[in-house]
């Protein structure tokens, strides 16, 4: 009897779970992740105020985002300029999103209430990792 259980979990809902892309997704938000905080740790230590840092560092890891996430986790590929033009403004648009997910977060807990901003950022990027696989998988780089 267990066995079948195992079997039917295993062939249900831990492949459609864990398969190629949601572990290239999370090699490449881990990536994606280590390219935020670098940034954001280095404009900090240039003494750029850390809301300041932390939408600039967004920069920087969605551009990486999107081209590995492209490239990498969703093989997506464009039917013409347009179709990635389209893509491009939909990644940036979801992500325009979740980081105001992620600003409101820092603001409430580290200019509000004044917890230490490294552990603050990490949860928050939880969250903001769950939401960015969310938008891309359903919306962005949709197979056709």
């Amino acid at each position: 009897m267990k066995s079948q259980t195992w079997d039917k979990f295993y062939n249900g809902l831990f492949k459609k779970i864990v398969n190629r892309e949601t572990i290239a997704y999370v090699i490449t938000g881990v990536l994606t992740t280590a390219v935020n905080f670098a940034s954001y740790i280095g404009l900090c230590k240039i003494g750029v105020p850390s809301l300041t840092s932390n939408a600039l560092a967004w920069v920087v890891a969605v551009v990486f985002a999107y081209i590995t996430n492209k490239i990498n986790v969703f093989r997506s590929r464009s039917d013409s300029v347009r179709d990635e033009a389209y893509k491009v403004a939909m990644f940036f648009g979801a992500r325009i999103i979740t980081l105001g997910v992620e600003q409101l977060g820092m603001y409430i807990f580290t200019e509000r209430m004044t917890f230490p901003h490294i552990p603050v950022k990490a949860a928050l990027a939880v969250i903001v990792i769950i939401l960015n696989y969310i938008f891309s998988k359903l919306y962005i780089f949709k197979k056709k």
